[in-house]
């Protein structure tokens, strides 16, 4: 069984998923695979210790400062390829950024293969089930695009604002393929 509850926060309404014991989901008002990695209906419960955790981790993130990833009990659902590319995205600190490409070339060389494309690494990144707090806003194309965040653009540019990237030689295309 899993449970949900709401956190209304400055990039609008965030819901969160437990299995009970710990968080294995956090999406956006209308991200794109919203609740898509828990396979069944989830039942609304405010009061799990998990959620007073996460919405107090989320409160200090909002306030500007930086919660460590390591407080929360996270279990995002996934394949053993994405679970090795939301742990990479784990270690991205605060402020800082990482290409599609980086991000490829460190989790072929963790799951022992000679290759990973950064079209395969950017799918795992857009169906992170825990966003902002495992961190997907920090990844970018190698020319500086902000392509590819399934919560939106708009909400990609605010995280990274929020947490001080230097945005210089970023920009937002024209055409996003993730929303």
């Amino acid at each position: 069984m899993y449970y949900s509850t709401i956190y209304m926060s400055p990039v609008g309404q965030l819901t969160l998923a437990s299995d009970g014991s710990s968080l294995v989901g956090l999406w956006i008002e209308g991200q794109k695979y919203f609740g898509m990695t828990v396979g069944e209906e989830m039942v609304m419960r405010d009061d799990l210790p998990v959620f007073t955790d996460v919405k107090h981790w989320l409160d200090r993130y909002f306030q500007g400062k930086k919660p460590s990833i390591s407080e929360l009990p996270l279990t995002p659902i996934g394949s053993e390829f994405r679970q090795t590319i939301w742990s990479i995205l784990c270690e991205i600190p605060y402020g800082k950024t990482i290409t599609y490409g980086e991000l490829a070339k460190e989790a072929a060389k963790r799951l022992h293969k000679e290759k990973i494309s950064a079209q395969a690494a950017g799918g795992a990144v857009g169906h992170n089930p825990i966003s902002i707090i495992i961190p997907c806003h920090r990844v970018v194309g190698t020319n500086g695009s902000l392509t590819g965040y399934a919560g939106g653009l708009d909400v990609k540019v605010y995280l990274l604002e929020h947490e001080r990237v230097d945005m210089s030689g970023m920009f937002v295309p024209k055409r996003d393929r993730a929303n």
